[in-house]
């Protein structure tokens, strides 16, 4: 499947969490967080490191309970059965390093409770895509780091989860792997799939996800669709890249020069195809052209700025 289609999620909701709250040793670090993720969506939760992405994962999977508030999985409270309905990638990697990757495949899948058959084979479907059915006799203590991340993604994914929880999951990969889970991941949206995904790389969030909760010190800053978020938070700008005189059009109170290009700013009432349309008749070539769009990294500081 290719990285940039998207399929429409369903309005079933997958993961609900109302008001929830956790400290440790009177410092709280989870405050007052609501969210649902829908089934069928990519779920981002985003924000630095140190924010309580971690915490809130853990209370979805019932490692650590909050002090108050509540946690719904798959439309209950989260039970052993349903545990295996779901596939967890923590931030803290942890394999059996005396056993092959193979052995491992097969030793977690079958504790999850999936067919031994079904593992064995959609393991070595997996291995083979990845480039490394090869090494599926390789115990884990002789794989690089690299390989060993991309086995732990494979143990997260292969019993066919409904709900997949990626804690930082592209740590430690070099570009070739990142791009192969990323592929991964949107095949598994494909099938119907929920993912949440927890990083603090804003470039991977805006890549994947369909929708977002930002944190920041425990606490929800920005929640909502990401196309939508960025659209509110974007300037009336356009950038632009070419040659000639462009100064002295009509509505554009202003330039900044990004080096390659030029964003200009516009007035409240001038839109970017007014600014296009005056450019052409000045005769200015035109090499790029379009909307500015802010970054998620920008609108997150523009967001924590405002809130400090």
């Amino acid at each position: 499947m290719c990285g940039k289609e998207r399929i429409v999620a369903s309005d079933r909701k997958t993961v609900e969490v109302s008001r929830v709250y956790k400290s440790f040793g009177g410092t709280t670090v989870v405050k007052d967080i609501s969210f649902e993720v829908r089934a069928g969506e990519i779920f981002g939760l985003v924000g630095p490191n140190g924010a309580g992405k971690t915490t809130t994962i853990r209370m979805l999977m019932d490692i650590i309970k909050a002090d108050s508030g509540e946690v719904k999985i798959l439309s209950e409270v989260l039970h052993e059965s349903t545990k295996n309905r779901i596939g967890y990638l923590p931030e803290e990697r942890g394999l059996y390093r005396k056993i092959t990757i193979s052995e491992t495949l097969d030793y977690l899948s079958a504790l999850k409770g999936f067919d031994r058959g079904l593992a064995r084979e959609r393991g070595r479907e997996l291995l083979q895509r990845l480039g490394m059915l090869q090494h599926q006799r390789k115990k884990i203590d002789e794989l690089s780091k690299g390989m060993g991340q991309i086995i732990q993604f494979l143990v997260t994914v292969i019993h066919d989860p409904d709900l997949v929880i990626l804690d930082e999951p592209f740590a430690s990969l070099d570009p070739v792997n990142v791009k192969l889970i990323k592929e991964l991941i949107f095949e598994l949206k494909g099938r119907g799939k929920t993912i949440i995904l927890s990083t603090h790389m804003m470039n991977e969030v805006e890549e994947l996800c369909d929708r977002i909760l930002m944190i920041d010190r425990g606490q929800a800053v920005l929640y909502g669709n990401l196309a939508e978020i960025k659209s509110r938070y974007r300037n009336n700008s356009v950038l632009f890249e070419g040659e000639g005189n462009w100064n002295g059009i009509e509505g554009v109170v202003g330039s900044k020069d990004h080096g390659k290009y030029t964003e200009l700013f516009l007035d409240g009432h001038t839109t970017p195809q007014e600014v296009l349309a005056a450019l052409m008749r000045k005769g200015v070539r035109i090499d790029r052209f379009e909307v500015s769009t802010p970054s998620l990294n920008e609108i997150f500081i523009q967001v924590v700025e405002g809130e400090r």
